[in-house]
């Protein structure tokens, strides 16, 4: 009789997560392998090839054991390539030619978290489809019986890092790297000096305990302690790398954060140049000045804006062949030549590296050069899990009401209304507002931007907040503008 326990909420949209072991004992590591095995075996063959790595926690190899145990109890032949980033394992799968992958981490989550990203095709992470198939086969204990084997592959590690160090800059870039403590720490300080940067290092050191904040790029308090150290040293930009090292975050040379779609502009500006007739993909809480960017108009590029979520965005950039794709929370994909389609922080750096060798300017100048917009925080109104679907459904149908009978916003209409992912309406000055449903929380998620005032941008806010109050479901924001 197995003792497993897990939490059936550790499923989320695109991965899994849990407290360890509060939320999900050893013997329900093992039962979630027992599933993943029977997940990819039922997709591929009797005797599958599974990379597996793990992230720098103090309980991640014996987490990954156990993973291990179920896998190989199913049948799958797992090839271990150890201490690993997320991008790391992904990267294995192309050149392994394996079947599948399970990297064990929790990302940037607080220590005392573990979890596992996993993916079947290749380049691409579970979508909410699977996931859901996962959790159904372990909870049903739907499992295949087989007998795999174990391997474990020394040194992967420089075959990712030369994949990565092949084309060199020219100048001189001086980059504060920063890993917050996490697994990065051994990968992008390396990586970003053979490009030939000159890497000051900011906590680069592997400490699970993470002494001074989580590894998330997204956290004031990384981007703070780098941005001191940029404007100390007098850096060229600064990079953050989250726990698992599939996000960036970036600082300019004046120390200023910039928000992740508008370097994802920059890049694509940049990009368009050199790959003419191409197609960019960004999620819909990105900047609307990817629409009509002059830049990428004369080089015949187009922008798709789509759902939220790494595995989406990824999911579109590979079914379209998008040259590249980019999420406001920090996650970039580039696809061949510049790379295989997935999430890779350290790549995302390379890629800021080669505009800033290309380009005979500061970060900050080519800021200064895109078209100012006025840009809220992504904010997070309360609402239940079970209702915040429902409550985003009805405000689709009112929007779309408001804007057949022509009804204003701070004396602008309502233009276009894209409902892939919530609903996001823009405005005849294309500024523009959006309201969907948090993927892994019990809230929703606001955005809003102007193209012309502070003002406007708070007109757009104080409307979505007066749709929202008259729901009747919705509870505080973690913050307002």
């Amino acid at each position: 009789m197995s003792n497993a326990h897990i939490n059936p909420f550790g499923f989320r949209e695109y991965d899994a997560r849990w407290l360890y072991p509060k939320d999900i004992n050893k013997e329900g590591i093992k039962e979630v392998g027992k599933g993943l095995g029977s997940q990819i075996i039922s997709k591929t063959n009797k005797s599958p090839r599974v990379i597996v790595g793990h992230d720098y926690r103090s309980y991640s190899e014996d987490v990954k054991k156990k993973l291990i145990e179920g896998l190989i109890d199913t049948g799958c032949n797992v090839e271990d390539i150890g201490l690993a980033l997320s991008p790391t394992v992904y990267f294995a799968q192309f050149k392994l030619k394996a079947d599948a992958v399970a990297m064990v981490t929790a990302s940037h989550n607080e220590n005392g978290w573990t979890g596992i990203k996993m993916g079947i095709e290749k380049g691409l992470t579970h979508s909410p489809k699977e996931m859901d198939e996962l959790k159904k086969i372990v909870f049903e204990k739907k499992f295949i019986k087989g007998k795999g084997s174990y391997k474990e592959i020394k040194e992967f590690k420089k075959i990712y890092i030369n994949d990565l160090t092949k084309n060199k800059i020219k100048k001189k870039i001086k980059a504060v790297v920063a890993c917050g403590n996490g697994t990065a720490g051994i990968f992008a300080p390396k990586i970003l000096k053979e490009i030939g940067c000159e890497v000051i290092e900011l906590d680069c050191n592997l400490d699970y305990s993470f002494p001074k904040y989580n590894p998330n790029p997204e956290d004031l308090k990384m981007l703070n302690a780098i941005s001191e150290m940029v404007k100390k040293n007098n850096a060229d930009v600064g990079f953050g790398f989250d726990g698992d090292g599939d996000r960036l975050g970036v600082i300019d040379n004046l120390g200023k954060e910039i928000y992740a779609d508008k370097i994802g502009l920059l890049i694509a500006r940049d990009l368009a140049s050199k790959h003419k007739n191409n197609n960019f993909i960004v999620d819909v809480k990105s900047t609307g000045l990817f629409t009509n960017d002059k830049v990428l108009k004369k080089n015949n590029c187009k922008t798709i804006y789509w759902k939220t979520g790494h595995s989406h965005i990824k999911r579109k950039v590979n079914e379209i062949k998008a040259l590249a794709g980019f999420e406001k929370s920090g996650h970039f994909f580039f696809n061949k030549p510049l790379g295989y389609g997935y999430d890779d922080g350290i790549n995302s750096a390379i890629q800021v590296c080669h505009l800033l060798d290309s380009q005979n300017k500061k970060i900050s100048e080519m800021m200064n050069e895109l078209p100012k917009t006025y840009q809220s925080p992504t904010m997070s109104p309360f609402c239940k899990d079970e209702e915040k679907y429902k409550v985003v459904e009805s405000l689709v149908d009112k929007v779309q009401n408001l804007k057949a009978n022509n009804i204003k916003i701070d004396n602008q209409k309502i233009t276009d209304i894209l409902t892939v992912n919530g609903v996001r309406f823009s405005l005849e000055d294309n500024s523009w507002g959006l309201i969907r449903a948090s993927s892994n929380k019990p809230s929703l998620v606001v955005v809003t931007e102007s193209t012309t005032s502070d003002n406007r941008k708070k007109k757009i806010f104080e409307f979505i907040d007066n749709l929202l109050k008259n729901t009747g479901k919705i509870g505080d924001y973690d913050q307002k503008i």
